[in-house]
């Protein structure tokens, strides 16, 4: 849902951009479940969420099935509520940094690979790096390649100034509005 200032009130209305919408939907679901949490911790209340999400996944806190009998008045609950809500968010917190970790552990083992591979090439021309190679000495695909590393090294270093730049005028621009009243 995208919020649209107007004169003192808030206009809801559903966010087009899929993309959007799935970040907005992740940071709300997690916002919800710890205000859920925070409720049960300070109130000692028992809380139920359920979000059924836009990729058709959903989503129980703590078990749908045990407000369910509780709503329908059937097996009243065996255990405190709130250590069952609590648990549920750590386990979703739990889950949420072991994909982060997981990605990162995928991270590394690319970049040990292409570490591995970069090594070999370099061991194969005797020790020199890509950009050492004696020009003359390659054939029409060498050139090429390497042409086309040339260009992909300009255009990360070309990248790399463009963001230190912003980065340069963003502390500038934040340090000349501290000093004007």
């Amino acid at each position: 849902m995208a919020r649209r200032q107007t004169r003192g009130r808030v206009e809801m209305r559903q966010i087009e951009n899929e993309k959007e919408k799935l970040v907005s939907f992740s940071k709300r679901r997690s916002n919800i479940y710890k205000k859920a949490s925070e409720l049960v911790t300070l109130c000692g209340s028992e809380v139920g969420v359920v979000i059924f999400s836009p990729t058709g996944n959903s989503f129980a806190h703590p078990s749908i099935n045990l407000f369910a009998n509780r709503f329908l008045n059937q097996n009243p609950p065996q255990n405190d509520g709130a250590d069952t809500l609590v648990e549920s968010y750590r386990q979703l917190r739990i889950i949420e940094l072991n994909q982060q970790h997981d990605e990162l552990v995928n991270k590394i083992r690319a970049d040990k690979a292409r570490g591995k591979m970069l090594k070999q090439v370099t061991e194969a021309r005797g020790g020199e790096g890509w950009w050492e190679a004696p020009i003359e000495e390659l054939n029409l695909e060498e050139l090429k390649k390497m042409k086309a590393r040339m260009e992909e090294l300009g255009q990360n270093l070309q990248s790399l100034i463009n963001q230190r730049d912003r980065g340069a005028a963003a502390v500038l621009g934040e340090a000349s509005n501290q000093r004007s009243p």
